[in-house]
């Protein structure tokens, strides 16, 4: 099954899909329903987090590919989910709208201090795999324009084609913001695609630069030579779960089954299983039981 980040469901559907409890399920004793964005890394992500909690003999009621982060979100606050896998970069920008920071823990810090006074949800442990957006190219055009970092990109930016998501021509972290911190970034073509498919634009030379997350898989599978950060523009997108307090004090057991999945997620591990699910088509429950199986204990 091919899941990528822009395979989404309709609003309408999405809101049918999920009763409306009321806070019930994990929060009642039931089971704890485990939900996720619409892209194979966070299904997957969530997939593991649902898994464990049953290795541990916790019940779980699974809702995945919901839709966007505000969707996610919105189920969760109204109490049709009781968590789900967020990134801290995703909290602080698109849920807070707060300023982006440039330090892993500060925006570990900032995200749970303040989901808990906002919203009454936990960020429970973070992740070491770091789910940043970034450019990539291929190692031809590396070699032909001299691109090694996000500097030299934003000088050479005139001469070169970029295959971007629809996002990244508009969110305040990415094209515009790499504009104003860097400088230039002026690129002589724009073309946005679904995600997933700008990395066809470059392998087939319709771009000369792609956006990226740091954890696809598709990076180690074409060799592409992903430039560095080098003026720290993005900040970290560690992910974690989002837990409803309710649930967790009704289910306190929830938060060390997931703290123990929490350090297992690292950059390498996380492109392996989108590796499997994303390019291998693998389905993502079964990915998550192999990496149980194989790390967890």
């Amino acid at each position: 099954m091919k899941i990528t980040r822009s395979r989404c469901i309709a609003l309408i559907g999405a809101a049918l899909a999920l009763p409306n409890c009321g806070g019930k399920g994990g929060a009642a004793g039931g089971a704890v329903r485990v939900g996720s964005k619409n892209f194979g890394e966070d299904i997957t992500i969530a997939e593991i987090y649902a898994a464990a909690l049953e290795r541990s003999n916790i019940p779980v009621e699974r809702h995945m590919n919901l839709g966007s982060t505000q969707i996610a979100m919105a189920a969760l606050q109204r109490g049709d989910i009781d968590l789900y896998p967020e990134y801290t970069g995703t909290g602080l920008i698109d849920v807070l709208h707060l300023a982006p920071l440039h330090d892993a823990k500060q925006i570990y810090q900032r995200v749970r201090m303040q989901y808990q006074e906002r919203y009454g949800m936990t960020w429970l442990q973070p992740s070491p795999m770091n789910d940043s957006q970034g450019l990539c190219t291929t190692q031809a055009v590396a070699q032909k324009y001299n691109l090694r970092t996000l500097s030299d990109c934003a000088k050479a930016a005139p001469q070169l084609r970029l295959a971007a998501i629809p996002e990244f021509v508009a969110r305040a972290d990415a094209l515009p913001g790499l504009q104003k911190f860097y400088g230039g970034f002026k690129f002589q073509d724009v073309k946005t695609y679904e995600i997933g498919l700008q990395y066809t634009a470059l392998q087939n030379g319709s771009a000369d630069v792609a956006t990226a997350f740091t954890t696809d898989a598709q990076i180690a599978v074409n060799d592409l030579v992903v430039l560095r950060d080098d003026k720290h523009f993005w900040p970290a997108y560690n992910v974690a779960p989002v837990v409803r307090n309710a649930v967790l004090r009704a289910r306190p057991e929830i938060a060390s089954v997931l703290n123990k999945v929490a350090p297992l997620l690292t950059d390498s591990v996380v492109r392996h299983l989108n590796l499997q699910v994303n390019v291998q088509h693998q389905d993502p429950v079964d990915a998550a039981q192999a990496f149980l199986k194989e790390h967890y204990s």
